[in-house]
């Protein structure tokens, strides 16, 4: 069941990777910059501290994501771009929202329902993304 590295579609992971990555720029850095700061008690138009852990660590975590993701869906065969977004929708609801809000449920969040919003939000379009894009190509 578990032997299905060659049913991987390893020409569409990278770009899968690409897109989920792309996607996190522009939501958190130009839509949502002001509001996530918000919701983390910055300053609204505070900018985050450049460090290697913040510039390699979200992108890397992407790509564990994807490589899960790739391997799930060849796993359960999922081929059709209707199942895509039905897997898309599941792992970033019912995985990645839960255990985004389940981070934010602290009290070093001040605003956790909007920061499990906006980082919510992220996970589940990205999902969808990786997930269609897994089998499009």
């Amino acid at each position: 069941m578990f032997n299905v590295l060659g049913d991987v579609n390893w020409i569409a992971v990278p770009a899968a990777f690409i897109a989920s990555v792309l996607l996190a720029g522009l939501w958190f850095a130009f839509l949502f910059s002001k509001s996530y700061n918000i919701s983390l008690g910055r300053e609204p138009s505070a900018k985050p501290v450049s460090s290697p852990l913040f510039i390699a660590g979200p992108p890397l975590a992407s790509l564990v994501i994807t490589l899960t993701s790739a391997f799930l869906m060849a796993v359960l065969k999922i081929d059709s771009l209707a199942d895509a977004v039905v897997f898309g929708l599941a792992v970033g609801v019912g995985y990645l929202v839960a255990n985004t809000v389940t981070i934010a449920i602290n009290p070093n969040f001040p605003s956790p329902l909007k920061y499990s919003l906006i980082s919510g939000g992220y996970n589940v379009i990205a999902s969808v993304l990786v997930s269609t894009i897994l089998v499009a190509i």
